[in-house]
């Protein structure tokens, strides 16, 4: 994308890294499509770097390529012209040099060296210690494939273990920074691309030639050639082996099965069975677990659901993998039709409660409420469901809201539902104080306008009328 967009905490930390004293170890991993690269790129383009990424041959290709990028490195024809079978001789080659500034190496796609040679971790642990670690140099080593670079860089038995000064695990663009992708639309239109698109910098990018969400979804997604047909298949193969088992797992939680013991029924299987392919996929940000954000002990609560935290992916199991028939058949404006006919109901205005629970942060550093709430999520019970609820634990304050991603303006109706589900909720019950917040697309209707004007315990958020 033309612009850099986000990432001011990330590249901050990179900039600190180079500026330590001495060396730095930097691990950079996060999912394919998130902007790895791209962030590498715009913290060296004005350093002195080698940037050397992998690929998936051997481990001896790599290190000739490696070897030929040092040498241009270091302007040496010598390096260049070698026949090296370690890569011990390319680092010390690097190191012999003298640089003006902080030298900078960057290993991206590190992963596959490993995957060739699982004795590499191993071999660059030696380098580090060797020849790297009491010089002046910053060595970022990036991965797109989490589970690999968790074991190959992070994990206890890892040979790099506790060589890291810094780690950063990149994710998603919070939806805050969609006005920057889309300049000129809507509120209502910038919620609707993050529906699809969840702050994965590559989807933005390919929906952002559309001036239509449906158009952008029929040229990317519904089209057999288009770039996010199978993404999700793309995303799961290299990390997971039993990809069918996985599948069916999302599958189900995006048919409405969100508690463990519904997600075994729908598969037939035992709920014991399931724990490691779910740990895996919330490790792989694809899935979260949520409680209710007034358990006391959420780890230990048997009160959590099960929920796809990747928006496309969510809205890829909803629609279009269950509809995968049509597409290939060619007659993929039967899945659209369906898509138009649910796409608001059934996907975005979901999505809209986590964009109004992102925006509560927002309201919370600009003193919308006389304290400062420190957890935010969702509440629920046997009988109550509430879109929002934030709690002020030491204050005793608690916030609950609505999110209503309606056609029509939202009324005093809604208000006085929401206080009437507030008398449910048992945390704190007699010594707290409880405010209200309500969202809404299209806006309130005068009465609750003129309500909330004599009411200091009220907040509307008019996302309608939002220039952000």
């Amino acid at each position: 994308m033309e612009k850099f967009i986000d990432r001011e905490q990330e590249l901050a930390t990179l900039q600190s890294e180079y500026e330590r004293k001495g060396s730095s170890l930097v691990i950079l991993y996060g999912r394919r499509r998130t902007g790895k690269t791209t962030l590498l790129s715009e913290f060296i383009r004005d350093k002195n770097a080698l940037f050397f990424l992998a690929s998936e041959e051997s481990e001896a290709q790599n290190r000739n390529y490696f070897k030929d990028k040092a040498a241009d490195f270091i302007g040496s024809a010598l390096l260049r012209a070698a026949s090296i079978s370690s890569w011990d001789a390319i680092f010390a080659a690097i190191m012999e040099r003298t640089f003006d500034t902080k030298p900078i190496i960057v290993i991206d796609e590190f992963q596959y060296i490993g995957m060739s040679n699982p004795g590499f971790p191993s071999v660059f642990q030696r380098i580090w210690e060797e020849q790297l670690k009491n010089r002046s140099v910053m060595v970022i080593l990036c991965g797109s494939l989490i589970s690999m670079m968790e074991s190959q860089t992070l994990a206890y038995n890892s040979p790099l273990y506790g060589r890291r000064t810094a780690q950063i695990k990149l994710g998603q663009i919070p939806f805050r920074y969609y006005g920057e992708f889309f300049s000129g639309r809507t509120r209502k239109e910038l919620i609707e691309m993050y529906a699809i698109t969840g702050g994965v910098p590559k989807y933005v990018e390919m929906f952002a030639e559309s001036q239509d969400i449906y158009a952008a979804i029929q040229t990317n997604v519904l089209n057999r050639s288009g770039y996010l047909y199978d993404e999700p298949h793309f995303l799961l193969q290299q990390e997971v082996r039993e990809i069918g088992s996985y599948f069916s797992m999302i599958r189900a939680i995006a048919a409405g099965n969100h508690r463990l013991s519904a997600i075994a029924s729908a598969l037939e299987v035992k709920a014991t069975s399931l724990t490691r392919y779910l740990k895996t996929l919330i490790d792989l940000d694809i899935l979260e677990r949520e409680v209710p954000v007034t358990e006391e002990n959420p780890e230990k609560s048997k009160r959590g659901l099960y929920k796809i935290k990747d928006n496309y992916i969510r809205f890829w199991f909803a629609f279009v993998y269950p509809n995968m028939s049509f597409i290939e058949s060619g007659n993929s404006q039967i899945v659209m039709d369906k898509i138009r006919a649910s796409l608001i109901v059934n996907h975005t205005a979901f999505v809209y409660k986590d964009v109004c629970r992102e925006k509560m942060w927002d309201l919370n550093a600009k003193d919308s409420w006389p304290f400062h709430f420190t957890r935010i999520g969702r509440y629920w019970d046997a009988n109550t469901e509430i879109d929002i609820a934030a709690i002020d634990p030491d204050g005793h304050n608690l916030i609950l809201g609505e999110c209503k991603y309606w056609q029509e303006p939202v009324g005093e109706n809604i208000l006085r539902e929401l206080e009437q589900k507030a008398e449910n909720v048992a945390w704190n019950r007699y010594h707290r104080k409880t405010w209200f917040v309500m969202f809404s697309i299209s806006g309130f209707t005068d009465e609750l306008r003129q309500l909330a004007g004599t009411r200091s315990d009220l907040v509307l958020v008019d996302d309608g009328r939002e220039g952000e």
